[in-house]
């Protein structure tokens, strides 16, 4: 496949948590391919670090800090991007957070409101803000980036399990409500090695009960952004992408 498939060259993408991790790859990556991008997380000094590796590649950045999981602060991100950069063409669901409890019923109604704010409420009002504007624009791509544990579900985690469960389904939804012009797709992400496997076990950061028998590099899940951000995957809506290894 030549390289020009992912060809970004002209286009804008914005990332939420894109300081770091699988965001910050991925933000990586959409500039290699030309893209100009949009940096957003909770802390600007960490956006800024960001936008300037962008830079260094030639492309323009505009790095902002914003709390996804408040939906008040969604409005600004949205209108500052555009106001910015003139567009949004990819737009990447990718903040999250999955802090766990000794247990379901010692789950807080603060901390189980945190996790499916950021997890589902951010994604679902910031898709329907920029949703509409893309398909004034022509089109566009939405990338969630979801969780095997949204069909995998374990105690301790399930507001996390739930919120990426419910992050499938709307991005089937949106698909439906934005189409024919824009794209609407999720990467369902397994183990990965980012910042949260620090506090995982030596074997755990070595193995993984998936078919390849190991965690992800955050490298790994570049390519599956590249195709559905990028007109290679012209004929590819509402799907669920699994980057898991082979997770039973």
């Amino acid at each position: 496949m030549s390289a020009n498939r992912f060809d970004l060259a002209g286009k804008v993408a914005l990332v939420t948590g894109g300081s770091r991790g699988l965001g910050l790859e991925m933000v990586r990556a959409f500039a290699q391919a030309g893209a100009d991008v949009v940096i957003t997380s909770r802390k600007l000094e960490a956006c800024e670090a960001a936008a300037a590796e962008v830079r260094a590649l030639g492309r323009r950045a505009f790095p902002y800090a914003c709390h996804v999981g408040h939906w008040s602060e969604l409005d600004g991100l949205v209108d500052a991007a555009y106001g910015e950069m003139g567009r949004i063409d990819v737009l990447v669901n990718n903040a999250g957070m999955s802090p766990l409890a000794s247990s379901s019923a010692d789950t807080s109604e603060d901390l189980f409101d945190k996790i499916v704010g950021v997890n589902f409420k951010g994604p679902f009002r910031l898709t329907a803000l920029v949703g509409p504007r893309m398909v004034q624009d022509g089109g566009g791509s939405v990338i969630n980036i979801s969780s095997t544990g949204g069909i995998r579900p374990q105690p301790r985690f399930l507001p996390y399990a739930g919120a990426k469960a419910a992050l499938n389904i709307i991005t089937e939804g949106f698909a439906r409500e934005y189409g024919p012009t824009v794209r609407v797709n999720g990467i369902m992400a397994g183990p990965f090695l980012t910042d949260i496997s620090k506090a995982w076990t030596a074997e755990a950061r070595e193995r993984s009960n998936s078919a390849l028998g190991r965690p992800g590099r955050p490298e790994e899940i570049v390519t599956a952004a590249l195709y559905l951000a990028s007109p290679s995957s012209s004929y590819t809506t509402g799907s669920v992408i699994r980057v898991d290894g082979g997770l039973p």
